[in-house]
């Protein structure tokens, strides 16, 4: 394993996958939606920046997008993904190569989860124990259903860096059975996301009911 490196938690890299099509939106981008004031993505990407004193790297479609437009001013890097159309494992191998060589664990963080909080990543991370047998470590729901963000140590590297297709690599985590933590964070934050219009209304109309403190 990879217990003993001099990168502490606080400082593990983060992978904000945000190269998908948003297919489900029916001709609008689900991660330029207005989230309290901000498009959804700047809003995931600075809570990824407060998140960690390590590299945030953010896979984008390649440029000119209006999500690399999104992303202006912020301390993070883009990766642009020539083969985004493939599906989310373009974007899993895409951000896996550009990570700073010899980090032992990294957090991938899906852009469409706007219920997560700053607070809730630095959790997962917290728990990241690399003297342990541990291999995986992810958020989970109160109720225990597993979800996100995931963080995966160094040896399951290569096995991202090999996916194809959409899984989004539930057969690396599947793989590693026996040797994934589970981290509780508060309700079902963990496996909210927003794919159709009718997810962001809904989500909109809670938001509007808790008041101004819940955005």
């Amino acid at each position: 394993m990879t217990g003993g490196s001099p990168i502490p938690h606080h400082a593990l890299p983060i992978l904000l996958l945000a190269a998908g099509q948003s297919r489900r939106m029916r001709g609008t981008d689900k991660l330029m939606e207005d989230a309290g004031g901000q498009p959804l993505l700047r809003r995931q990407a600075d809570r990824a920046r407060a998140a960690t004193e390590g590299p945030v790297l953010v896979t984008l479609p390649p440029p000119p997008h209006p999500r690399h437009d999104a992303l202006g001013g912020l301390d993070v890097a883009p990766v642009p993904v020539a083969d985004a159309t493939e599906g989310m494992a373009a974007s899993l191998r895409a951000g896996f190569a550009a990570l700073p060589p010899g980090v032992p664990a990294a957090m991938i963080l899906l852009a469409d989860l706007p219920d997560l909080t700053t607070d809730d990543l630095k959790t997962v991370l917290q728990a990241v124990d690399l003297t342990s047998d541990k291999l995986v470590w992810r958020g989970a729901t109160r109720t225990g259903a597993p979800g996100h963000p995931i963080v995966v140590a160094a040896p399951l590297f290569a096995a991202f860096a090999r996916l194809t297709g959409d899984s989004g690599g539930q057969e690396v985590i599947r793989a590693a059975e026996g040797r994934v933590r589970l981290v509780p964070l508060p309700g079902d934050r963990a496996r909210r996301d927003l794919d159709t219009p009718e997810d962001w209304a809904t989500w909109r109309a809670e938001q509007a009911a808790r008041g101004p403190k819940a955005r």
